[in-house]
């Protein structure tokens, strides 16, 4: 099993851990709730998981640029 952490704003690869078990705690899942679950955890088919956070570069952007809050996507 595969967890790959993308930005949600750019699609760039965060990081990727693969291991055949990992513990949704070590990970940090279990302090979101529902929503941000449901928002950030996405379950392929073949096992894999893909979580949806925000890279550094992005997230700079965004404290820089406190407006690009209210956009939906801010690069172009």
């Amino acid at each position: 099993m595969a967890i790959t952490y993308n930005c949600r704003h750019c699609g760039n690869i965060i990081g990727k851990i693969d291991e055949p078990v990992v513990d949704s705690s070590m990970l940090g899942l279990d302090h979101l709730t529902s929503k941000e679950k449901e928002e950030m955890v996405h379950y392929n088919e073949n096992g894999d998981v893909s979580i949806q956070a925000i890279c550094e570069d992005c997230e700079e952007a965004l404290d820089n640029h406190p407006h690009y809050h209210e956009l939906d996507y801010f690069l172009q």
